[in-house]
């Protein structure tokens, strides 16, 4: 596939694209009689999982690092483990922080949203501009 259609897939740029390949992130594409980068199928995966560690904050100095040992291939297995495990604590690590500040908010907006029950319980109107009840029919019949 040329790279507008690998770019139309991943979401990608071409730029980025070209720029993950010259930094080593992807690996170069073959190139067609005409020289133009022509992508196998295959390369959607590898994309969709850099997005996803980007997405989680891997930074990209290991996300290259991760690249690399899989480009080396087999007995690099348990370092690419480590790597992502490393990094999975720190996900989770983020979670917890952000799920913190979830519950700030959520309190927060119920703070807010009782001040704005007690805003409407409450009549601000002065007493000597507000309205007398009107008596009830059953209430004049007594």
């Amino acid at each position: 596939m040329k790279i507008g259609e690998l770019a139309k897939r991943t979401g990608l740029s071409a730029h980025t694209i070209r720029y993950y390949e010259r930094i080593g992130l992807i690996p170069y594409a073959d190139r067609d009689r005409s020289r133009q980068r022509d992508y196998d199928a295959s390369i959607l995966i590898w994309i969709e999982f850099l997005g996803r560690l980007k997405t989680t904050g891997m930074p990209i100095r290991d996300m290259l690092r991760y690249a690399a040992l899989r480009e080396r291939g087999d007995g690099t297995e348990a370092e690419r483990c480590d790597l992502l495990e490393q990094h999975r604590e720190r996900v989770r690590a983020h979670l917890a922080e952000l799920e913190a500040c979830l519950l700030v908010l959520d309190t927060k907006i119920a703070g807010y949203a009782g001040d704005q029950q007690r805003m409407t319980d409450y009549d601000a109107t002065p007493p000597e501009r507000r309205r007398k009840p009107v008596a009830t029919r059953t209430a004049r019949a007594r």
